[in-house]
C-alpha cells in the first residue's frame, strides 16, 4: 500500500513539474514576461527533481516537493486573492495546495 502512495506522489509532482514549465513557458509566450520563464522552469525541473528522488530516496523527494508545492501554493494563493483569474493564478494556486497536502501525507506515512 505504501508504495502504491509513493507512485502516486511520484506521479503527480512529475505531472505538477510538467504543467508549471509549460505555464512558466506560456507565460513568456503571451506576456514576454521572463519572470514566468525562469520561475516557471527552476520550480518545475525542482518538482520533477522531487518526483525522481521520491523514488529514489523517499524523504528528500517528499521534503522538496512540499517546500516548492507550499512556495507555489502561497505565491499564486496570494495573487489569485487579488485578482480572482483562475488561470493561472487559482489553477497553480490548486495545484500548490494539492502538492502540499499529498507530500505531507507521504511524510506522515514514513
Amino acid at each position: 500500500m505504501r508504495s502504491a502512495m509513493l507512485d502516486a506522489i511520484r506521479f503527480y509532482l512529475f505531472l505538477f513539474g510538467v504543467l508549471t514549465i509549460a505555464g512558466g513557458i506560456m507565460g513568456f509566450v503571451k506576456a514576454r514576461s521572463r519572470a514566468s520563464l525562469v520561475a516557471g522552469t527552476i520550480a518545475g525541473v525542482l518538482l520533477l527533481l522531487a518526483g525522481y528522488e521520491v523514488a529514489a530516496r523517499g524523504t528528500i523527494g517528499l521534503v522538496l516537493g512540499l517546500v516548492v508545492s507550499l512556495a507555489l501554493a502561497g505565491r499564486f494563493g496570494a495573487t489569485f486573492k487579488k485578482s480572482r483569474k483562475l488561470m493561472p493564478h487559482g489553477l497553480m494556486a490548486l495545484l500548490g495546495t494539492v502538492g502540499v497536502i499529498v507530500t505531507a501525507l507521504g511524510l506522515l506515512e514514513r
